[in-house]
């Protein structure tokens, strides 16, 4: 079960972002469209965005879905209160050029509810203890 959620629907289409909170770090999942997925995971913390994995698509090709993730990811970067891993995979049929451009635009949308969201939560949870 997901700990928050938020979603907007422009271009014929319905984009979700969903958050679950595991201690101090967060799984971001966007998704939408026709045929949600896991196309693409991305990492992020406050002081780096670190790596993006695609995974295989069609034809030899890979999912794109990173362009989404990345630019959620710039967004809350400063707003992390941990690790992050934001997944991403909207995919819809016949996709015309109106629907890509929106996307771009939902994606920052959800990133900036998201923002504000973190700026707005205190994350209480203990700091691990290691052993000497």
């Amino acid at each position: 079960m997901f700990d928050k959620s938020f979603q907007i629907t422009a271009a014929g289409f319905t984009m979700l972002l969903e958050l679950k909170i595991i201690s101090k770090d967060l799984l971001i999942t966007v998704t939408g469209g026709d045929t949600p997925h896991i196309g693409t995971i991305t990492t992020v913390t406050q002081e780096s965005i670190g790596q993006t994995i695609r995974f295989p698509s069609h034809n030899g090709r890979y999912h794109k879905d990173n362009v989404l993730a990345e630019a959620i990811a710039h967004i809350i970067q400063p707003n992390l209160p941990g690790n992050c891993i934001i997944t991403a995979g909207v995919h819809i049929n016949g996709i015309n050029q109106e629907q890509i451009d929106a996307s771009f635009t939902m994606a920052k949308y959800l990133a900036e509810q998201l923002k504000s969201w973190l700026q707005e939560t205190h994350f209480d949870a203990s700091d691990p203890i290691y052993k000497k």
